[in-house]
């Protein structure tokens, strides 16, 4: 099937790898798996995902109805800041709704005592490579510090959301980490029923421990006598998607650059915000080497440069890896450019164009 550029191509068997490591996981340990919408929420390929995992786990009202809506099974609400109007809906299609303070605990307990409630614990430590996303940077307004004030709150709780990581792809820094938060919560933690890691986890990476991490998490789990959840964004969808791009321009600034139909700021925005190269599969490097950036008027509308086996032509296909993790639910209209199509790979390979946006999309984005 020929998809006119540019497209998010979403591939449900590697999508699949992921998600048996997730559901590995729950079957070694016990510990729940629920989808950061955050990071991915294209439910074109939800059916699939429900089959693996326990839920979702939302920032925002509409995140929570969602999930509820559209993958269903457990639907975790939190938010950094409920408005008494997201109160007022959230509770319709939230199981558990979690608190990111004391203050909006206290302000809407009654209307939502009748959930499972949690609260956001700030635990002091952290795994990141970006202090734009480290939750226990300083002033952090993330969750609760003060353990006087969490132990006050207990009998209105049922559980604790620990959300710390980001990228942490090294078992053993979670397994102290895992360690410091026992002795550090352990007390209160066996007057709950459960708590959540949070998300930031990279245990479908390859060549992860699963089944040290999967342990860990168990004897974590009789040790407090609490359901563990896990909230994987990144790790269930990596490697799944690629941003199918086409050459349409050529130009020559003391190096060979090549521009596509697509554009860095609009179509995958992390790279700009976090100055990271783009990832693009080219196979053993050739001796063909392009910038490759986008048509946006940016100046620094950039990929990456990278070697291609052949020469790049007007309308060759640029595919660039890794684009579905907080990059599909952050495209935007900027400059005005085409939307990328939405297609899915299904399993038996046959691959189905799922969305396509217009000028209609563009016109009615704003007013």
């Amino acid at each position: 099937m020929k998809i006119k550029t540019p497209y998010y191509l979403i591939d449900e068997n590697k999508l699949l790898r992921n998600l048996k490591i997730i559901r590995q996981v729950r079957e070694l340990s016990g510990a729940k798996s629920v989808l950061a919408l955050k990071c991915f929420s294209t439910w074109c390929v939800f059916d699939l995902m429900k089959q693996y995992m326990d839920g979702t786990t939302s920032s925002s009202l509409y995140e929570a109805r969602l999930g509820a809506e559209k993958f269903g099974k457990e639907t975790h609400a939190f938010c950094v800041g409920y408005s008494d109007d997201d109160m007022r809906e959230i509770l319709q299609y939230a199981d558990k709704v979690i608190f990111n303070s004391v203050s909006q605990l206290d302000r809407y307990y009654e209307q939502a005592k009748g959930k499972k409630l949690g609260l956001r614990v700030n635990p002091g430590v952290s795994y990141s490579h970006f202090d734009l996303a480290d939750p226990a940077r300083q002033y952090s307004r993330l969750g609760v510090i003060d353990r006087e004030a969490l132990e006050k709150q207990l009998p209105r709780l049922s559980g604790f959301m620990f959300h710390y990581n980001c990228e942490n792809d090294e078992f053993e820094t979670f397994a102290q980490q895992l360690d410091w938060l026992g002795e550090t919560y352990g007390d209160m933690l066996k007057k709950l029923q459960w708590i959540s890691l949070g998300g930031g986890l990279a245990f479908t990476k390859e060549g992860y421990p699963v089944e040290r991490f999967a342990q860990k998490l168990a004897d974590f789990s009789a040790a407090y006598g609490v359901q563990i959840y896990l909230e994987p964004g990144e790790s269930a969808i990596t490697n799944s998607t690629e941003l199918v791009t086409s050459v349409v321009d050529i130009v020559h600034n003391e190096k060979e650059i090549a521009i596509v139909d697509a554009c860095i700021e609009g179509h995958m925005l992390d790279l700009l915000i976090y100055r990271l190269n783009a990832k693009i599969e080219t196979g053993t490097p050739g001796e063909h080497e392009y910038m490759v950036a986008g048509r946006s008027c940016l100046a620094g509308d950039v990929f990456g440069t990278f070697s291609f086996q052949d020469k790049l032509e007007i309308g060759s296909e640029v595919r660039i890896a890794d684009a579905a993790g907080y990059t599909m639910v952050k495209k935007n209209w900027f400059n005005g450019l085409q939307m990328p199509s939405i297609a899915v790979r299904r399993l038996d390979g046959t691959i189905e164009l799922v969305r396509e946006f217009d000028y209609a999309d563009f016109l009615h984005n704003l007013s």
